[in-house]
């Protein structure tokens, strides 16, 4: 089986934001290729992974790309204005480490530091801050860094308590986990629906990927994978019957779709027969590709199973290994379950 950990460590040294996902979709599609049927690209970049079936299609789709950042000016001091790629919250990115495409790395720091202990967090803005990659000039940096360059959070991948785990992109890499996990499960296994996994694109900037691909493949059914949002925090201020542990959620609703009630059912189905505890999920803001195969052609069923995660959007995600785990043996079940 594959090594959640391992795998995550993984992915997140290959990703880059949105719209640059070349590279970890080429270590995804290695990891899936024997697997499945068959494993291609589109124009969009998506990577569809094929088992072969003669019945309905079902389209499972995890998205690959992440927040970031695009290098948009160079100081004269050689400090990099920089804009988000998805969607980030200004005043908890100051201090925050980032590594640029070409391996340079640096840190967020807000511009006039003494300011941001007397300005109101909600007033904070992307273009207060800016990126020191410690050159001494804008020639030095220039030399580094060029304008569209995009980064990513650099933050480590490690094991905590309570068999969680801190990892950056957990969103959403680690639904690709649970994709490949599936994959594995159904890898020796006759299935009678015609099977999808996709690695889609460009979720973060506004599901994009999955919009194209559902097009492409047309599916009757369509499960996302995807984080979701916890409500058992201290800080916590919105109240969500979701816990980090508790197991993977089957989601109702969130901000892209109101899931169909049949896939919903076929969800739920899946976890009562083979044991896997769930949790009903209603993800208060946010969407999930789950939204874009749903108003795909004529209409897609659609749905979504969730990994509950703390810190969604930040370099320290939080998740638990065994709720990915179950993820992967739900996602199977409603897989090998005839549409």
């Amino acid at each position: 089986m594959f090594n959640i950990v391992e795998i995550q460590k993984k992915l997140v040294a290959a990703a880059l934001p949105s719209g640059f996902e070349k590279n970890v979709g080429e270590v995804l599609a290695d990891l899936a290729r024997p697997l499945v049927d068959e494993v291609y690209t589109d124009v969009m970049g998506n990577v569809i992974c094929h088992k072969k079936g003669d019945g309905k299609r079902l389209m499972m789709p995890a998205h690959m790309d992440t927040i970031g950042f695009m290098a948009t000016y160079i100081e004269d001091g050689g400090f990099i204005r920089f804009e988000g790629i998805g969607g980030h919250t200004p005043v908890l990115l100051v201090g925050v480490p980032v590594r640029f495409e070409n391996g340079v790395c640096g840190c967020i720091r807000a511009a006039g530091q003494n300011e941001l202990i007397t300005k109101p967090a909600n007033s904070f803005k992307l273009t207060d801050l800016y990126i020191d990659i410690g050159a001494k000039d804008k020639e030095e940096a220039e030399k580094l860094i060029k304008i569209g360059d995009v980064a990513v959070f650099n933050s480590p991948t490690v094991e905590l308590a309570g068999n969680n785990v801190m990892t950056p992109y957990a969103d959403d890499l680690i639904s690709c986990v649970v994709l490949l996990l599936a994959m594995e499960h159904l890898k020796d296994k006759k299935v009678k629906n015609d099977l999808y996994f996709v690695f889609s694109v460009q979720e973060e900037v506004g599901l994009r990927g999955a919009m194209t691909a559902a097009y492409h493949i047309d599916p009757y059914m369509g499960i996302a994978v995807d984080v979701c949002g916890t409500g058992d925090t201290p800080t916590s201020t919105i109240k969500m019957a979701v816990k980090v542990g508790e197991g993977p959620t089957i989601k109702i609703k969130d901000g892209s779709l109101i899931c169909n009630p049949q896939a919903v059912a076929h969800m739920r189905k899946a976890a009562d027969e083979i044991g896997v505890k769930y949790q009903d999920e209603i993800l208060l803001s946010g969407g999930t590709d789950s939204g874009a195969m749903q108003r795909t052609r004529g209409g897609v069923y659609s749905g979504c199973i969730s990994i509950p995660t703390r810190h969604i959007h930040s370099p320290s995600e939080i998740f638990n290994k065994k709720d990915v785990e179950d993820a992967g043996r739900l996602l199977a079940q409603c897989a090998l379950n005839e549409l």
